[in-house]
Order: structure tokens, then sequence, then C-alpha cells
């Protein structure tokens, strides 16, 4: 029943993606006529071609892949931590993956192509190198918690250091529009390698999903089933570590998706964590690419970010999740 639940979740927000992602191909700002639109489906070279397929669908796909890794990242943490409120900037990696960026903008590495988001990765992955470290010696879900609450606030504190020694006002608005968070003139280029990264991350997060169900029973239950849970948490944070780092690295810090997502579908397959990381990963490319698409219809003098357009409407998105939650248990 659960994996007829899952997959019928699934194959629904498959379809939804589809038509979220023909949208946010066919509208925008600019409006086409008859004659526009049939040079944007005949004639690859023409003005309305270029919009379409070389501006708005890659950005999509970016916001899809970059939601995707969000949501999956969301649900290996949730899982891995048992803790529902957990989301991939609990253990550190956004922090950090923030401050490797910020450091390359600011060093003037952002002038060469490719520089910002391998330094977003480096930060990622050094994150998730301290992290499984620490896993390795102390396996306390609480600690492992704490430990990530620690090197967000120290890479928290040296992002702001970076602000203030920061020497060009030009640099300091590169670093806030980043950390912002933003798929805006994306291109192929970049679903091209954020894509594999999410890929990867989920083949790991598949190959670890039966410790997270073992998780779910009980730290107990878990060390007397015959699994090899030392391995399979390494694997989980190593898929989380990467779809944090790939997300960050492509598009900026952008919160609440990889919170949120998870409780979208949750209900769906009754709380087992591994049936819960493909339609995690699939709500959150879903509501990304919705966002994008509000943020850029909405009508502004400039275009909102799309980390504070997922702020202000996931905020009220979890609290009402919340509030649903607290009901049912009080019932």
């Amino acid at each position: 029943m659960r994996a007829a639940g899952a997959g019928r979740l699934s194959l629904i927000l498959v379809l939804l993606i589809a038509a979220a992602v023909v949208g946010a191909v066919l509208l925008g700002e600019t409006a086409f006529n008859a004659s526009q639109w049939r040079a944007a489906f005949t004639d690859p070279t023409s003005g309305p071609a270029e919009v379409l397929w070389a501006v708005r669908a890659p950005r999509a796909v970016t916001a899809l892949m970059v939601g995707a890794a969000l949501g999956l990242s969301g649900a290996v943490m949730q899982g891995l931590l048992r803790n529902p409120l957990a989301d991939p900037g609990v253990l550190g990696v956004s922090a950090l993956a923030a401050l490797g960026a910020a450091g390359a903008i600011v060093l003037g590495w952002a002038a060469f192509p490719g520089t910002v988001e391998l330094a977003a990765l480096v930060g990622a992955g050094i994150a998730g190198g301290l992290l499984v470290l620490f896993s390795a010696r102390v396996r306390s879900p609480e600690a492992l918690i704490l430990f990530g609450v620690a090197v967000s606030s120290f890479a928290g504190a040296a992002t702001a250091l970076i602000f203030n020694l920061s020497p060009s006002p030009i640099a300091s608005a590169e670093v806030m529009s980043w950390l912002l968070g933003s798929v805006q003139n994306r291109s192929w280029v970049d679903v091209a390698w954020v894509t594999p990264a999410v890929a990867l991350a989920a083949v790991l997060a598949t190959v670890a999903a039966p410790g997270l169900r073992m998780l779910s029973l009980g730290e107990e239950t878990a060390r007397t089933s015959g699994l090899p849970m030392a391995r399979l948490r390494l694997l989980a944070l190593f898929a989380a570590a990467l779809a944090t780092g790939a997300a960050v690295a492509a598009a900026g810090v952008i919160g609440f998706v990889g919170l949120a997502a998870p409780h979208l579908v949750r209900a769906a397959v009754r709380g087992d964590p591994a049936r819960l990381l493909l339609p995690s990963a699939l709500a959150g490319g879903l509501m990304l690419v919705l966002a994008d698409l509000l943020a850029r219809l909405t009508p502004t003098d400039q275009e909102l970010k799309l980390g504070v357009f997922t702020a202000l409407v996931g905020a009220p998105l979890f609290a009402l999740i919340a509030w649903r939650a607290a009901r049912e248990w009080r019932l």
C-alpha cells in the first residue's frame, strides 16, 4: 500500500512538474504576438526562440534541479536526525558553501567562469568532511545537530566578516545577491553540471534508504538490525552534503524548500523515510519552479530574489503544516 501510494504521488508530481516547466518556459515579462510565437518554434536563431530556449528553459530546469536537491537533502536530514525540523542548513553545509562562494566573489574570482560555483562546492565538501569525521566518533543525532549549529554559526560569522572587510561595495552587493538566492541568467551549462551532482546524491540517498528506515524505529533497533549502519549513515551524510552543495553552488542560499517539501508528501508514504526521498525531491523541484515563475511574474520594479520569495511564501506555509500536525497530534 505504501509503495502504491508513493508511486501514485510521484506520478502526479511528475505531471505537475511537466506542466510547471512548460508554464515557466511560455510565461514571462515579455509578451509575444502570433508571429513571434511562430518564430520561437520554427526559427532557432530568432529573438523569441532565444528568449524561450536559451533564457527561460535553462532557468526553469535549473530551478527544478535545485529544488529537487533541496527536497532530497531535507528528507535525508529529517530521516538521519529523526527530527522533522531538520533541513539542508541544519548541519552547516549551506552556510559553509555560501562562505566559499562569498570568499571567491570578494577575492575577485567571479571574473573566471565557474570559480564561484566551485568554491561553493568546496565549502560544502569541507562541511561534509567535518560531519563525517565527527559522526565517526559521535553517533548521537543530538550531538551531530549541535556540531552542525556550531559549524553554521562559524560560517555565518565568517561571512559577516567578509562583508565587514570587503574592499569594494560592488563586491559586497554581489555577495548579498548570491546569498539571497536566484536562478536568473542560468544557462544550459549550469544545468549540465548540477544535474549529475543531484543524480549522484540521489543514488547515494537510495543506497542509504534502508538505514534511514531502521533509524525511524529507534537507535536500539537500528543497531540490532544487522545492517551496516555506520556506512549507511556516512552515505546519507554524503548525499545530503552533495545535494546541498550543488544547490547552493547553482542558485545561492534558498530556504524553506528542504524543510517544507518532505512535510508536503509525508502523509502519502505514512512517514516511511525510505519512500519519502523521491516524492520529496519531486515536491522540492515543483515548489522551486513555481516559486521562480511567480517571482518573475510578480509586478515589481526589480525582480524578487528567489530566496526571498521562498522565505515569504514558505514561512506561512510551514506554519500551516506545523499547525495541522499539532492538531492531529492532539486528536
